[in-house]
């Protein structure tokens, strides 16, 4: 067996996977952007004068906006959902799902303690992006999972029944950051893997 034939070792076959999700999904910029949209049309729904409970059962609707939105927007941002060759992409689907199971206790604060139920909703959603530091060689997920998650949980045991849109508002503006954060990863993870194609041809 010729030095050409060797099959590279585990770990740099593991990164290069990783750098091209980055790189064809770009981060995943669509569902950062969606995400934002939503978090912000959601502190619209909670300047409502309505009751705790039923801005949060209008929020469940609106959240559900979220995969459609990132969907539309995947084509202006030209970003790849599906990469069949690539074993890790189906990865991202269940990471995405797996904070479905956090939504019994959702439901539970939205039932008995639902004045706390937006701050609840932004810890998961903020805590959920953080494997997608590993995922996405974007350590900004990691950074924002964090960030997302202390900030709702100080602002839900701090603000007063009228001035909890300001949670989906700090979610909003975190958001629009990670989302510039993850660009900037995007172009670099690029060039890495332009560098990279380049060597292998």
């Amino acid at each position: 067996m010729t030095a050409t034939s060797v099959a590279p070792p585990p770990a740099d076959f593991l990164n290069q996977l990783r750098l091209e999700l980055s790189v064809k999904a770009k981060n995943g910029l669509d569902f950062i952007v969606a995400a934002t949209l939503v978090w912000a049309a959601i502190a619209g729904v909670w300047l409502l004068h309505n009751s705790a409970s039923r801005n949060g059962f209008i929020t469940f609707f609106v959240g559900a906006l979220t995969l459609p939105l990132a969907r539309l927007l995947s084509k202006p941002l030209r970003t790849i959902w599906t990469l069949p060759h690539n074993p890790l992409q189906p990865l991202g689907l269940w990471l995405n799902v797996a904070q479905l199971f956090y939504f019994p206790l959702l439901m539970f604060m939205f039932g008995r303690y639902p004045q706390h139920f937006l701050m609840a909703y932004g810890i998961i959603t903020g805590a959920h992006f953080f494997p997608y530091a590993w995922f996405y060689r974007a350590p900004a997920f990691a950074v924002m999972a964090g960030m997302i998650s202390a900030g709702c949980l100080g602002l839900g045991l701090r603000l007063p029944a009228g001035q909890l849109y300001l949670i989906p508002v700090f979610i909003a503006v975190c958001l629009a950051v990670l989302a510039v954060l993850l660009a900037r990863s995007y172009r670099q993870n690029q060039r890495l893997y332009q560098g990279q194609a380049y060597a292998e041809n």
